[in-house]
């Protein structure tokens, strides 16, 4: 069992939800997003994604888009990424995972990244961009190696496809809330319990919902169908902030922040 897997196991035995945060990697520097996932799992978060910035994300609204684009200016590396999560990971409690562009591990090489990434401490990937028609591979080699491999359903995701998305994934399944893009939004689809609801019957893995959670009175509405709430423009946003304000203050607004989201789990 992975360390998702031992987490989600005691979770559900005793009734809680996870709270993920997203952060992007690099935005405004890796030292920063190191003190940044520091911050979320003092305040008690569950796991964190780490986002590996992309030229051209699939599915990113403006926000996260904007935080890639701030990175990459840095000419920042996939390796000083791992460098800095192999440093923090040793130093937090909660999983972390990567959210990363299949081009990205296939230039890099896929057995190659699966080692390096565990190596550094992490435990999982959500690749977006991904098909399950070519998932077979690289899953084998994630399985090979007790990684998990995350991958997405989404509301227009066809119900026999969302079986077999749910069979080739490991430590959890993603579940976009919405059809369209990330970011913060004030009204959730109505039918989204629902729909979750039914995945959850055709599978054993946990489901985590994200896009468009950004608020307690999401938190709310969702943990009873969800066994995990991923939450990422508003926290990024907030980072975004270290540009023009003192980081300390940046840093105690994301832990009260998210402080709120881990209240309205309980």
């Amino acid at each position: 069992m992975t360390k998702i897997d031992t987490l989600f196991t005691q979770l559900r035995s005793s009734g809680k939800k996870a709270l993920m945060p997203f952060v992007t990697a690099g935005d405004p520097d890796l030292q920063f997003t190191a003190d940044v996932i520091r911050e979320l799992d003092r305040c008690g978060c569950t796991l964190c994604e780490v986002g590996i910035p992309y030229s051209d994300p699939i599915a990113d609204g403006a926000v996260i888009q904007a935080s890639y684009t701030r990175a990459l200016g840095h000419k920042i590396k996939v390796k000083d990424i791992l460098a800095m999560l192999a440093k923090v990971s040793a130093e937090v409690h909660m999983p972390l995972v990567t959210m990363i562009s299949f081009a990205i591990i296939h230039r890099y090489g896929l057995e190659r990244f699966v080692h390096d990434a565990k190596a550094a401490g992490v435990s999982g990937a959500i690749v977006p961009d991904l098909l399950v028609e070519e998932a077979e591979k690289f899953s084998a080699v994630c399985r090979a190696a007790d990684f998990n491999l995350i991958q997405l359903v989404t509301p227009t995701t066809p119900r026999e496809r969302a079986i077999r998305i749910a069979n080739s994934s490991s430590g959890f399944l993603y579940y976009v809330s919405i059809a369209g893009i990330t970011g913060e939004r004030t009204q959730l689809p109505a039918d989204l319990s629902e729909n979750v609801g039914w995945l959850k019957s055709q599978t054993k893995l946990p489901i985590c919902i994200g896009f468009g959670i950004s608020q307690p009175e999401h938190v709310k509405l969702l943990k009873p169908v969800a066994d995990g709430l991923i939450v990422g423009s508003a926290i990024v946003r907030r980072v975004a902030e270290a540009a023009t304000r003192e980081r300390r203050e940046v840093l105690k607004d994301v832990g009260q922040y998210v402080t709120s989201l881990l209240a309205a789990l309980e």
